[in-house]
């Protein structure tokens, strides 16, 4: 099984399991981030290998539950079954006052070994910026799976998350201040070509892979970052 097949298999897995969760959790309680929110809600073509969610209130026992319910739902192993997913294993990794998390291991048709994939739920309070919206339809269409409401951070949240991680921000959520973006900046410059073709280029289309698999392109995009972070600071 090639890498992008692998790639599209575990998002699906993680839009099938947000289906499944939102029918037992409230909606409101849970806001999806991080590479799954940019590509579910704001059109990036980058795949995610995991999945991550800020989570409100709800006690770590009764979401833990919730989760290990949506695990072990007939429903759930029929639908996977009929995709050509199975959940071969789950780690509950941990389960704190701060972060639960679970690692899975799916077994596919095609892969020799069961495709890794994380869900990992932040417990340390919402960011500003949760909004509330349909799935890309492009990418829930391809998948056959109906229309998706979630909770999720909107553009400018998003931006200060990731410049935030990018930056060495202490929960990746900070105001964008001129210090973090110059870190953010730096950091930027320091990803070389053949970096973001050894952990990145998998993890896009074949046809945008054709695109960016060019030590030119990439230094293109990276000069473009700088300009955005440098014109969005305060």
């Amino acid at each position: 099984m090639d890498a992008t097949n692998a790639v599209r298999l575990v998002e699906q897995f993680h839009l099938l399991f947000l289906a499944q969760l939102s029918r037992r959790v409230d909606r409101w309680t849970f806001v999806v981030k991080g590479g799954c929110n940019l590509r579910f809600f704001h059109r990036s073509i980058r795949y995610s290998e995991d999945l991550d969610l800020d989570v409100g209130e709800i006690e770590v026992v009764a979401l833990r539950d919730h989760v290990r319910a949506v695990f072990a739902s007939r429903p759930f192993v029929q639908i996977l079954e009929a995709r050509g997913i199975r959940i071969e294993h789950v780690t509950e990794h941990k389960q704190t006052d701060t972060t639960q998390r679970w690692k899975l291991g799916l077994r596919v048709e095609g892969a020799a070994v069961p495709l890794p994939t994380k869900i990992e739920c932040s417990r340390r309070g919402l960011d500003e910026g949760v909004a509330f919206g349909s799935v890309d339809p492009s990418v829930s269409r391809g998948y056959q799976v109906p229309p998706l409401m979630l909770s999720h951070y909107d553009a400018a949240a998003a931006f200060r998350q990731k410049v935030g991680a990018a930056g060495g921000a202490a929960g990746g959520a900070e105001r964008l201040d001129a210090e973090v973006a110059a870190r953010a900046s730096a950091n930027a410059m320091a990803i070389g070509f053949a970096m973001f073709k050894s952990q990145v280029l998998a993890y896009l289309p074949p046809e945008e892979q054709a695109h960016y698999d060019s030590a030119s392109v990439w230094d293109t995009v990276v000069l473009e970052v700088v300009e955005a972070l440098r014109t969005h600071r305060p």
